[in-house]
């Protein structure tokens, strides 16, 4: 049979996965697996990377889930993590050793930027280069001897900036460098960086994968050696395993996908079309408008966009923000996104604890800035919930 589409390989789980004639996989909920007798035991043992010994390294509902996602993201093998941040860290602690030097982009993920300069910079001596990184000439100027990490995220948090992964990934692969690329805004449906040159893939599940704001877990992708290193030293001795139910419930989210996905980018596109000709709005960060400055850049290395995006009000004024934001009924409040409800956060509030005040500047984020989440709901009942609001403020 020829290579299936993606529609198909996330809908179907394969026979070996069913039992009985079930249409869904069971769930394997159990800590351990038994074996027959020594000899067993022992060849268990000689490759516990794919054998089913005890639930902290493999088990067979996570395995499903595992295989599915590599397949749709292009890579050989994949990893679930408890937690995104468990891939994050995972990911990076399989690339450095102490004193190395890491190239990333300023506008990472909150956390992902707290592990680097609160825990690797002083624990291991690491050090850290920060980038705009929409110029692959900066991460070219940045590189040392003993660069040995590349961490992107593209769009990057709260900004959506883009980086050029493919011509980033041949400049890491010229000089030896690993690079891994947090993928979680496009999820694996519209962007593919493995294909582009990245080493590693990391994605939240508990967004756009998992889709129903019921499940925290992560995900490594990549080659069969990288993954199978990462499986024997920072996934297996670290213990941040996913639980069976939660991989099933991913399993039954990846069946929606890229139907969520197509949905979450249709109705994205026009609540941003509608915000950047509001006159209380100063301006609109969404990849897929054509008045985005690396518009071009998004269209090369991504298929679609996803429900993700902020914007800047064109008030400073703390009061009359908090007005906008707590007036509306529509989009709850919450620090997460990609699932099939609309949500509302204002980074200033964790980012203003999380940096000193020179990092927070150096981000580019006021505190008019307002990060949303464009659910499943019906596009035009949202609008109308940000006409209403945004026409309330001063």
């Amino acid at each position: 049979m020829k290579k299936l589409s993606t529609e198909t390989l996330l809908v179907h789980d394969g026979k070996k996965a069913h039992s009985k004639g079930a249409v869904v996989p069971p769930i394997y909920q159990n800590s351990l697996f038994t074996m027959e007798s020594w000899d067993d035991v022992d060849k268990t043992f000689d490759d516990r990377i794919n054998n089913y010994i005890y639930t902290r390294g493999n088990n067979p509902s996570v395995r499903i889930v595992e295989e599915k996602l590599a397949q749709i993201a292009g890579g050989d093998s994949a990893k679930l993590f408890a937690s995104g941040m468990g891939a994050i860290s995972a990911s990076i602690l399989s690339c450095i050793e102490k004193g190395s030097h890491i190239i990333t982009v300023k506008n990472i993920y909150g956390p992902a930027n707290n592990l680097l300069q609160t825990y690797f910079k002083p624990k291991f001596d690491i050090e850290i280069t920060y980038v705009s990184g929409t110029d692959v000439n900066e991460f070219e100027d940045a590189l040392q001897e003993n660069t040995s990490l590349i961490y992107l995220e593209s769009p990057s948090s709260v900004i959506l900036s883009l980086q050029d992964i493919e011509a980033i990934g041949r400049l890491a692969k010229s000089n030896g460098i690993k690079t891994v690329i947090d993928n979680t805004w496009a999820s694996p449906i519209f962007q593919k960086p493995l294909s582009l040159g990245v080493d590693l893939e990391i994605h939240s599940c508990s967004k756009y994968i998992g889709g129903h704001s019921d499940v925290v877990a992560g995900v490594v992708i990549g080659s069969k050696n990288d993954i199978d290193n990462l499986f024997t030293r920072e996934f297996e001795l670290f213990g941040a395993k996913v639980a069976p139910f939660e991989a099933w419930l991913l399993l039954r989210s990846l069946r929606t996908l890229k139907i969520r996905m197509e949905q979450h980018q249709k109705s994205a596109l026009a609540i941003a079309q509608f915000l950047e000709k509001h006159p209380k709005i100063e301006k609109v960060n969404y990849p897929g408008l054509k008045s985005f400055p690396q518009y071009e850049l998004g269209q090369k290395q991504m298929s679609g966009y996803s429900g993700l995006m902020s914007f800047q009000l064109k008030t400073n004024n703390l009061d009359e923000i908090k007005k906008f934001f707590n007036g509306l009924s529509l989009f709850q409040i919450g620090v997460s996104w990609g699932g099939h409800e609309s949500l509302i956060y204002a980074p200033a509030i964790s980012y203003l604890k999380e940096l000193s005040k020179e990092q927070f500047e150096g981000m580019g984020i006021s505190l008019g800035d307002m990060r949303i989440s464009i659910g499943l709901e019906s596009p035009e009942d949202l609008i109308k919930d940000l006409d209403y609001n945004l026409s309330n403020i001063s």
